[in-house]
């Protein structure tokens, strides 16, 4: 088990470029310029309490991008009601429709999208050069920041957000953005891309420390792909230097401080698939309001307690 009391202090492994906070300014603002359009299908899933549709955008390089949009039924836009936005594990999709009609029946519109080229509706637009055999951090990674598969994606997560707080009758102040692993870090990413979400739930959330997980050992981690890319296509490491500096682009602790909204964040300490130091990093350099929630003896699994224990961060009284 680590030392709790250590990684609690840990300021991560990153070198945050120069350019980094340009870099991003400009994929917000390349993201902006898109039509504000998206197309809405009802899907036919019967439920007293909830409508489930099929909602499509057009993302960044022109991908076609998928979300499941469940709101209360019947449905009231004259009412504010709280958004939330999700997201979803590595290569897998949104789930079931009907998991989010508990949150509906709450009142809340429910947005859940699926990221690009995974296991969901959503598209790939573009072909990059290189490696792509072994994941998705490296897609794009030869070829420079910009070209980055994780850079579309998370610009595709603020355009869903900025969608959900301009659907009708959803409360732009009460938004909230949840996920777990690959889901976890997407809602940090998104959260830091647009501060005016109001509350971050995340567990265990991938996409953190680079550096760190490549050296602690990466081949049986979330982060394999690292090392995998090395041994296959730069074993002397020739460009160990330019690969790290490029995903720093992308690495969610150096996105972690433009949070303003406030962080609920629970880890298993036995976690090998992202490891809690990895987490760590980006946790530490939150600077608003957070709550941390540990398993000595849980991973990366499903964590019991912690959605009993954390119902009154999304159901209070000043929805």
């Amino acid at each position: 088990m680590i030392d709790l009391k250590k990684w609690q202090t840990y300021t991560g492994s990153a070198q945050k470029p120069a350019d980094f906070d340009d870099f991003w300014q400009q994929g917000l603002a390349e993201m902006n310029a898109l039509p504000d359009t998206y197309e809405v299908t009802k899907v036919a899933i019967p439920s007293n309490v909830a409508q489930a549709y099929d909602l499509f955008f057009t993302g960044v390089q022109g991908a076609r991008i998928h979300c499941q949009l469940i709101t209360p039924k019947p449905y009231d836009p004259a009412i504010a009601h709280p958004g939330m936005i999700m997201f979803h594990g590595y290569h897998c999709d949104s789930g079931d429709y009907q998991d989010k009609f508990g949150w509906a029946a709450e009142g809340y519109v429910v947005l859940a999208m699926d990221a690009r080229g995974q296991g969901g509706l959503s598209e790939i637009a573009t072909a990059p050069k290189g490696d792509v055999m072994k994941g998705l951090i490296i897609r794009g990674m030869e070829s420079g920041p910009a070209s980055l598969y994780y850079r579309s994606v998370y610009l595709d997560t603020a355009q869903a957000t900025k969608i959900l707080m301009n659907y009708p009758g959803v409360n732009q102040q009460r938004i909230y953005a949840t996920g777990a692993s690959q889901g976890g870090g997407l809602a940090i990413a998104c959260a830091s891309l647009v501060p005016e979400i109001y509350r971050i739930q995340v567990s265990y959330p991938f996409l953190s420390d680079f550096r760190y997980a490549y050296q602690i050992g990466a081949q049986n981690s979330a982060f394999e792909e690292i090392p995998y890319w090395f041994q296959f296509r730069d074993p002397l490491h020739e460009r160990e230097a330019e690969i790290f500096h490029t995903l720093e682009y992308i690495d969610i602790q150096n996105l972690a401080s433009r949070i303003r909204g406030e962080v609920y964040w629970s880890m298993g300490l036995q976690d090998t698939t992202v490891p809690p130091e990895t987490q760590f990093a980006t946790y530490n350099k939150i600077s608003s309001k957070k709550h941390l929630i540990v398993l000595p003896e849980y991973g990366h699994e499903y964590l019991p307690k912690v959605s009993d224990k954390i119902r009154g961060f999304f159901i209070h009284d000043d929805n």
